[in-house]
């Protein structure tokens, strides 16, 4: 039991090592050990002879190349600044609103204002910092618009749905005959 484990491991081993890649960029295949074999030689009366291999090397795989990574510090600004602005005016819709924010110093400034459902106008003015958090205040400014919807147009009184009886459909018989076969 004991060589045929053996004869497996050197068998899988000598396979293993005739085709591993190394994995690490080195350069290749590592190359297993030339092994050649030779016909055996016409024997008429003896047994053929058995032929002795030599037992497999091993090699070890080289060590993997030690990979440097740089720390690149990603770029610090100790004064970030930024400022943006949008509007928005659809006639159509009714929608209206604006807004508008700055950072400087390290102080948000900014605002916004919209046009509410009642017709008024809100803004918000605000400002944030580390110190004093953050402070709004709001103004609202024009008149609501209170209003009793009318209908756009007069509605026409539905007329009485009269009662339509159908007649059922009337199925006819129809006779078949029976398929004819062909002989010859």
């Amino acid at each position: 039991m004991f060589t045929k484990i053996v004869f497996v491991l050197s068998v899988s081993l000598s396979m293993a090592l005739g085709g591993i890649y190394d994995g690490y960029g080195g350069g290749g295949f590592i190359a297993a050990p030339a092994v050649s074999y030779a016909a055996p030689a016409k024997v008429v009366a003896a047994a053929p002879a058995a032929i002795a291999l030599p037992a497999p090397k091993l090699v070890a795989a080289p060590a993997p190349a030690a990979v440097v990574k740089a720390v690149v510090a990603e770029p610090y600004d100790p004064n970030p600044q930024y400022s943006f602005a949008y509007g928005v005016s659809d006639h159509s819709t009714g929608d209206s609103k604006s807004a508008q924010e700055s950072l400087v110093n390290g102080v948000v400034h900014g605002s916004y204002s919209l046009t509410e459902a009642d017709g008024t106008i809100r803004k918000v003015t605000y400002t944030a910092d580390k110190i004093n958090g953050f402070n709004a205040v709001v103004e609202k400014s024009g008149a609501a618009v209170i209003g009793v919807a009318k209908p756009v147009a007069a509605v026409a009184a539905v007329p009485a749905v009269a009662k339509v009886a159908y007649a059922a459909p009337a199925v006819a018989k129809v006779a078949y005959a029976a398929p004819s076969y062909y002989h010859h």
